[in-house]
């Protein structure tokens, strides 16, 4: 089982970037993917999870109407595109099946001017 998270780096506030988690070893169309991030000082935090099929979505509080997760079955990836960053948002990113509870080793993000 895999889960590579890729697409961190460094952003400036108000800036743009797009998280991808390559997924392997398991059955990925029939797990609940999730992001979550930990920055640094705190504790793992959900961002954001999606569907199996990808209809219904849900987000955390402070990143909804700035982040949107999304998947590709026939990829086996799911996706954070995060827009509108803030310096609050720097963390690592991990990628998360939900119903397997797999992770990846995860992605940084940084967002600082």
């Amino acid at each position: 089982v895999q889960l590579v998270e890729s697409g961190g780096g460094l952003a400036q506030p108000g800036g743009s970037l797009r998280l991808s988690c390559a997924a392997s070893g398991f059955t990925f169309r029939r797990s609940v993917m999730a992001w979550y991030r930990q920055a640094p000082g705190k504790e793992r935090e959900w961002v954001a999870h999606i569907s199996t099929v990808g209809d219904i979505t849900r987000y955390t509080d402070s990143v909804r109407g700035r982040f949107i997760i999304s998947r590709d079955n026939d990829k086996s990836t799911v996706y954070l595109q995060m827009d509108s960053l803030k310096s609050e948002d720097t963390a690592v990113y991990y990628c998360n099946s939900v119903n397997a509870g797999y992770w990846g080793r995860g992605t940084q993000v940084t967002v600082s001017s």
